[in-house]
């Protein structure tokens, strides 16, 4: 009998120790965090969740203890992840804007809308929420205008190559054309000398010609390749 009535003693007595270690690391992580130092307390967070991976504070606080080290990617998941987990409204809000902020601050502002609203919806008189919602709306239309620029951008480099064919086939024909007036009226017959003129005379036109296009080229090229984004 007496065993009986002390394992349950025993299982309480592990299940407190295990939580009173699992707290004593979220406290440690809060303590690197509020210093600054973002790396070790993303670590004793880590550690923490090992020890109970359900934490809904211990995920949070991960969550924004990555994204202080700049890994949106990941406190986005993270925040999205936790943000399917019935919890209260003020948590709720807090998880759906800090998942807004790491998407924001991936330039994925579509996502991030949505998540700001869904933050509103939470706590519909959070201030800062409704700022960063106006912002990233703002970001959205300064992207998808800078993106309309880049298709006109590379719009135009197709025309002007297009353009620049057209204006060397008109130069083929050109030249086609005063090589047939160069024909002389009679068949005298020219000197040696005579031909090597004539004939480096031509490879200097024709040098001429190539780096006029050459250069131009290089024009198209250039303009092409403007990205501000």
């Amino acid at each position: 009998m007496k065993y009986k009535i002390l394992i349950p003693v025993f299982i309480l007595h592990g299940l407190f120790c295990f939580s009173q270690k699992e707290n004593a690391l979220l406290r440690q992580g809060n303590r690197n965090f509020d210093k600054g130092d973002y790396k070790e307390a993303e670590k004793d967070y880590r550690k923490g969740l090992e020890l109970n991976k359900e934490s809904v504070k211990g995920q949070f606080n991960l969550g924004t203890a990555v994204y202080k080290n700049n890994n949106y990617a990941e406190s986005a998941k993270i925040y999205g992840n936790l943000a399917g987990n019935n919890t209260d409204r003020e948590t709720k809000s807090k998880v759906f804007h800090n998942l807004g902020n790491s998407l924001l601050q991936s330039k994925e502002y579509d996502k991030s809308i949505q998540a700001y609203k869904n933050a509103l919806v939470n706590d519909p008189k959070n201030k800062d929420t409704k700022y960063n919602l106006e912002y990233a709306k703002m970001m959205l239309k300064k992207q998808q205008q800078q993106q309309q620029q880049n298709k006109d951008k590379k719009d135009d480099k197709k025309d002007d190559k297009k353009d620049q064919k057209d204006k060397q086939d008109q130069n083929k024909d050109q030249d086609k054309k005063q090589d047939q007036q160069k024909q002389p009226q009679d068949q005298k017959k020219i000197s040696k000398e005579d031909a090597e003129r004539m004939l480096e005379a031509l490879k200097n036109d024709e040098k001429k010609t190539m780096q006029k296009v050459k250069k131009q080229a290089a024009k198209v090229q250039v303009s092409g390749i403007e990205k501000d984004w």
